[in-house]
């Protein structure tokens, strides 16, 4: 026999994993056609061809227009892909997101795997396909999205931050670069002044304010246009009502469609985001809990934007890794670890199964009211149940290499 146990059992067991996944994703009929890389790939073509890179606009599957909505140090990152043909785009679109997965993983369930003296290429194989399944994942490659290079640039600062021996030093350019290819990874400046990080907060900000001078220099036209009209012009993001948009103000606009969500309203919850934000983050900092602080950042960012895509969503994972490492950790009670992996296996499993898609078209009633806006009701709960960790206890090893594995290799508090 070849049970999971043994080397043969493990190697049928992911390649069976592995043509089960990509069969799904070969078949699941909710593939986005690149759509957002088009937008990249189109606005960027016509801003070398007229000047004007903010006046494309393509159709979307919601009946809106959509442009190019970053700032201009976004579009000349992109620029080299006006130098290869489209599909040489969508080649690179995808590469980059999978090396973005595989460091992503790398630093969250890294040092979980070594301390569990789990063998690290099946490990890292079953978990390399159940990244897959998540939705925001299975959006980020099919739109060609740029999120999980973001959430990269962000996790390697905690890396630095929680490694030491002067790496820290370091910590916040990729803060910095994040926030100025797209506003909300602003956030994470904050989150830096807030945990009195400040020589990190200081660099994300001053590498943030650099590379947008730089776009000034190199873009003036397009950097006035940018920062004068078509940042604040809202219609160009798309439709808030959709259902797609899991925020906070897709929550309002849904409940009052067709009208336009009150203002003050959106504010108050923004605030009231925001403060429970700040108590847990300080309190996750004061525990030494790099990760969960970072996992906290990221739900709050995708609550208080005005618009939450669900393939924003990725910035969730730190926090479904907290939430899965805490369950495996053997400093907590056997029903409380039980309880952490049930809560971490739901959370999986609703943001793998599209379930907001069933209220695309018709968002009212309680059942609207709640399964329409599910991804934002996760938001809220693991903003104000993720659970801390605190150092390390002595019995568990140290992991290979050092210093990476501090930012998971907490006890839970």
């Amino acid at each position: 026999m070849s049970g999971p146990g043994t080397p043969r059992g493990r190697l049928l067991l992911a390649s069976g994993l592995l043509a089960a996944v990509a069969l799904f994703l070969a078949t699941v009929p909710l593939h986005r056609n690149w759509f957002d890389l088009h937008v990249y790939y189109g606005a960027v073509g016509h801003w070398l061809r007229d000047g004007h890179i903010y006046e494309f606009t393509l159709p979307g599957a919601d009946g809106a227009d959509y442009g190019f909505t970053y700032p201009p140090f976004a579009a000349l990152c992109m620029l080299p892909m006006t130098l290869v043909s489209w599909p040489g785009a969508v080649t690179i679109s995808t590469a980059l997101n999978v090396a973005a997965s595989a460091a992503v993983l790398g630093w969250l369930i890294g040092p979980l795997v070594r301390r569990q003296g789990w063998i690290p290429w099946f490990a890292f194989t079953v978990a390399g396909c159940l990244f897959a399944l998540l939705e925001p994942v299975r959006d980020t490659f099919s739109f060609g999205q740029v999120n999980l290079l973001l959430l990269v640039l962000v996790v390697f600062d905690a890396w630095l931050l929680s490694a030491g021996h002067g790496r820290a030093r370091f910590a916040g350019c990729g803060t910095g670069l994040a926030a100025a290819i797209k506003l909300t990874p602003a956030i994470f400046i904050v989150y830096l002044a807030v945990t009195r990080r400040w020589r990190a907060a200081a660099l994300a900000a001053g590498t943030a304010v650099a590379a947008t001078l730089l776009a000034a220099w190199a873009a003036p036209g397009a950097s006035r246009e940018y920062w004068t009209e078509a940042l604040w012009d809202t219609d160009r993001i798309g439709a808030l009502a959709y259902v797609s948009n899991q925020s906070w103000e897709g929550v309002l606009a849904r409940l009052v469609e067709p009208l336009q969500p009150s203002g003050a309203v959106w504010g108050l919850g923004v605030l009231a985001v925001l403060a429970v934000w700040a108590y847990r983050v300080r309190d996750a900092a004061a525990a030494g809990d790099e990760t969960a602080g970072v996992a906290l950042t990221g739900v709050a960012a995708c609550l208080i934007s005005p618009i939450t895509w669900i393939h924003h969503l990725v910035w969730l994972i730190p926090a479904l890794a907290v939430l899965a490492e805490s369950g495996l950790r053997p400093g907590a009670s056997p029903a409380r670890r039980r309880t952490l992996l049930r809560t971490a296996a739901v959370v999986y499993a609703l943001l793998c199964s599209s379930l907001v898609w069933l209220w695309r078209f018709d968002s009212t009633g309680v059942g609207g009211f709640l399964g329409a806006n599910a991804y934002v009701w996760i938001c809220v709960g693991l903003l104000i149940a993720l659970p801390l960790r605190g150092a390390p206890p002595e019995s568990d090893p140290a992991p290979a290499g050092g210093t990476a594995g501090r930012m998971t290799g907490q006890t839970e508090r």
